[in-house]
């Protein structure tokens, strides 16, 4: 199968700052203000046109182009045009800036930290993180921790995210993922990062407001290769199964079998499992009755729960 183009209709960044109106200017650093958010970025920016560009290499990787079946996310196709005072402006390009810096920023701390994938580190590039937040948390986007989205569900830490689409992409294919499924939507981040190393998206949430909350802010940007699901995630979707990759943002005592059962042959599944000590686990589907199973690291997520609510 030739693996067709891939971009977002818009490219990410140029709709960085649809909520910047709102929340002001945002940082990456613990200590989170409007002014050490400009200082960090500033700083960033001049010690990158001093030193080497980062190995990775973002530059020199462009958003894939998306063209799936369906448009599961509705939107419109028109872009609101607004008549700015030079001000304004120039207070949004100023904010711009400020989020890029932070942004790349967080992915060159997520590359130290052993993230080598360059597809992965472009997409974590282009997903504007703070849109996927609560105005009061948005200056912390870009700091390396998970935070709360409400209903005692968290986003989860960007290197986590990060690592875990690199481990699922890492697979027999050289990376090509036509179809993956998530299980735990959340507020739509990872759905985002997924989007942009995979051809299909399907993601399940359980909690009725973050399934809404996840289609409001993925909405202004137009990711036409994302369907989401409200339902029971330990359940899958066998109608539109098998996945190629298959990732659970929430821990159970062990993977559910339905979901095992779902991977495609040479698929990859990554998820966290235990109860207090949780490890994320790698399995790989090798035949059609086999699995094997692979411990990585220590890691933390919410515990995964069966049913709607």
């Amino acid at each position: 199968m030739t693996e067709a183009p891939k971009r977002f209709p818009l490219t990410l960044s140029s709709v960085v700052d649809s909520k910047s109106k709102s929340s002001g200017q945002r940082a990456n650093r613990v200590v989170a203000t409007p002014q050490t958010a400009t200082r960090n970025a500033a700083y960033d920016s001049a010690k990158s046109s001093l030193s080497p560009k980062p190995s990775f290499g973002l530059s020199s990787v462009k958003p894939p182009v998306f063209s799936p079946p369906g448009t599961p996310v509705r939107q419109s196709n028109a872009v609101p045009t607004t008549n700015l005072s030079n001000q304004q402006q120039t207070g949004e390009r100023s904010a711009s800036l400020v989020s890029e810096g932070v942004r790349k920023a967080m992915v060159a701390r997520i590359a130290k930290q052993g993230v080598s994938d360059v597809s992965v580190l472009a997409a974590m590039a282009a997903v504007p993180r703070h849109m996927f937040m609560e105005p009061g948390l948005a200056s912390q986007a870009y700091i390396d921790a998970s935070l709360p989205i409400g209903h005692h569900q968290t986003i989860s830490q960007p290197y986590i995210v990060a690592r875990m689409i690199e481990v699922m992409r890492d697979n027999q294919h050289g990376g090509v993922l036509n179809r993956v499924l998530e299980i735990g939507t959340g507020c739509g981040y990872q759905a985002a990062v997924l989007s942009l190393v995979a051809k299909e998206v399907y993601s399940i949430e359980r909690i009725k407001p973050l399934h809404e909350l996840a289609r409001s802010n993925l909405r202004p940007l137009r990711v036409a290769n994302i369907r989401l699901h409200y339902g029971d995630g330990m359940l899958g979707l066998p109608q539109v199964a098998p996945f190629d990759g298959i990732i659970l943002a929430a821990a159970g005592l062990e993977v559910p079998q339905a979901l095992l059962d779902q991977m495609a042959i040479g698929g990859r599944l990554v998820a966290p499992v235990g109860s207090r000590h949780q490890v994320l686990q790698l399995i790989q589907r090798i035949s059609k009755f086999d699995w094997t199973s692979t411990t990585l690291e220590d890691c933390h997520f919410v515990p995964l729960r069966a049913g709607i609510a």
